[in-house]
């Protein structure tokens, strides 16, 4: 029985995940969610909950290994590869920071323009500097204040992205008959592959194991493992639960009151329907949850491409410096001039490259009775991981073939 006690240690165990949880509703999801919605109304539906499920799952397990052995995936991938092997590895591991870096300066930069009229490039460091002080705070209050100060952006999140949904609801019929599996032409099948290859993201898997890896410590003193994971189940649950609901919220808002309407391919063209279409009030809260959504997900971004570099290499690298060095590329891109919703799907693109390398490993870890002890996932467990890494990475190849051709 769940006494009032066990739920107040429980609630104190809470966090990782929604930090993690960030990562799913950054503005390459946002683009993703509201061009499904606007081009195909409410037919890939399904196709959202489905990648949220098996996130669950991929973000568990990865939370899992951290608790139980206490060591981050980077870490473990780290120690069983000899010195060129791991060097290449994190060559590919960092291209996939610096991509994630991309997608979320640009978007934060987009989301001061739309509500600053800032010059792109002004908004990306502007983005960067903000992340950098969101780290700062974890790295002089700890992991908790940072949980928390995520908590409150994701909060932010949460009203921008719903605010269109009491706007102009959906009909209830309609958004019930999305969740039957279907598709409406090739299109619709390039951009699910997309919705679910978005989704399950390389770097924050590499993340949420080194934010669990600390957890034996502190809030968890006195709780015993299978306490701690039973917390973590929890905690996953809830956060992409919250993070589900929300792209579900930008895809409906877009079916409902954007379909078929041009413009929808470019944020700034999504900024102009919501504003013409639902009215003034409900852009301004959409431009600022952007503007949230870019801010969280690039500390995160940032703090995962830390994470790797000192699990697969033992280097610590200075903030500061990694921050400088990780937004290089998105300001070249806004310099240059490139279509900055072009280089929000390059990026994706460039993601999908790198979900092999971290989902694999995850999946032989946890399975490992070796590495993980009693713990060990069940059978059923590892032939589901095994399922949703066939399925996540099957989805991006066609995504990478589809794009080029």
């Amino acid at each position: 029985m769940l006494t009032a006690s066990t739920l107040r240690g429980r609630m104190v165990l809470l966090g990782p995940a929604f930090v993690a949880a960030v990562a799913y509703v950054d503005p390459g999801n946002v683009a993703t969610n509201v061009t499904a919605g606007a081009q195909f109304g409410y037919t890939l539906v399904w196709v959202v909950v489905l990648a949220n499920v098996m996130a669950v799952l991929v973000q568990y397990l990865s939370a899992k290994l951290g608790l139980v052995t206490q060591a981050s995936l980077a870490t473990h991938v780290g120690q069983r590869l000899r010195r060129g092997p791991r060097l290449a590895y994190w060559v590919q591991a960092e291209a996939i920071a610096i991509a994630t870096d991309l997608a979320e300066v640009v978007g934060g930069a987009i989301a001061l323009y739309l509500l600053f009229d800032l010059p792109l490039v002004v908004g990306a460091v502007l983005t960067a500097g903000v992340s950098l002080l969101v780290l700062r705070i974890g790295d002089a209050r700890g992991q908790g204040a940072l949980e928390r100060t995520i908590l409150g952006f994701l909060a932010m999140i949460a009203v921008g992205f719903v605010a269109g949904l009491v706007v102009n609801p959906p009909a209830a019929s309609e958004v019930a008959g999305g969740f039957v599996p279907t598709f409406a032409g090739a299109e619709s099948v390039l951009l699910a592959s997309g919705i679910i290859g978005a989704t399950v993201m390389p770097h924050v898997i590499y993340l949420h194991s080194g934010l669990t890896s600390g957890r034996l410590g502190a809030r968890g003193r006195e709780v015993s493992v299978a306490g701690l994971l039973r917390a973590t189940r929890t905690d996953v649950v809830l956060a992409l639960l919250l993070a589900g609901v929300l792209n579900l919220s930008l895809l409906l808002v877009a079916a409902a009151g954007l379909q078929g309407l041009p413009g929808t391919d470019t944020l700034t063209g999504v900024h102009a329907l919501v504003t013409s279409e639902l009215g003034a009030g409900v852009a301004l809260l959409f431009a600022v949850a952007l503007l949230g959504s870019g801010l969280a997900s690039t500390a995160v971004g940032a703090a995962a491409g830390a994470e790797v570099m000192q699990g697969l290499l033992g280097i610590r690298v200075p903030l500061l410096l990694r921050r400088v060095v990780t937004v290089i590329p998105a300001l070249v891109v806004l310099v240059l001039g490139i279509d900055p919703s072009r280089a929000l799907v390059v990026s994706q693109v460039v993601l999908s490259l790198g979900i092999p390398f971290a989902l694999v490993p995850l999946v032989r870890l946890t399975a490992s009775r070796a590495v993980m002890g009693e713990h060990v996932n069940r059978v059923g467990t590892t032939v589901a991981a095994c399922a949703v890494a066939a399925v996540v990475i099957a989805l991006n190849l066609s995504l990478l073939v589809l794009t080029f051709t």
